[in-house]
């Protein structure tokens, strides 16, 4: 299972996202949170129960682009997911 990628093309720091990713063949199943209700639905209620969104909420920002690995462990660091590619 690759791992999931939570964003959405209106976001500037998701595109920026999209274009590391691009070259480091790393396996992302892009969840486009704005794409459905479903996909929104499914981000918030990770967003909701994930202590790791409690800065993140505080600072009034969404949380995207947000990568939760198979082992479920979350991260929002973009290259560490590229770097896992590679």
């Amino acid at each position: 299972m690759p791992t999931k990628y939570y964003g959405t093309p209106l976001c500037p720091d998701c595109l920026a996202a999209d274009e590391a990713l691009r070259g480091a063949d790393a396996p992302t199943e892009f969840i486009n949170i704005t794409a459905s209700t479903a996909n929104l639905k499914e981000f918030l209620a990770l967003r909701d129960s994930r202590a790791e969104f409690a800065p993140i909420k505080a600072a009034g920002s969404i949380g995207i682009p947000c990568f939760l690995r198979e082992d479920g462990s979350l991260t929002f660091d973009v290259a560490e997911v590229a770097k896992a590619g590679r």
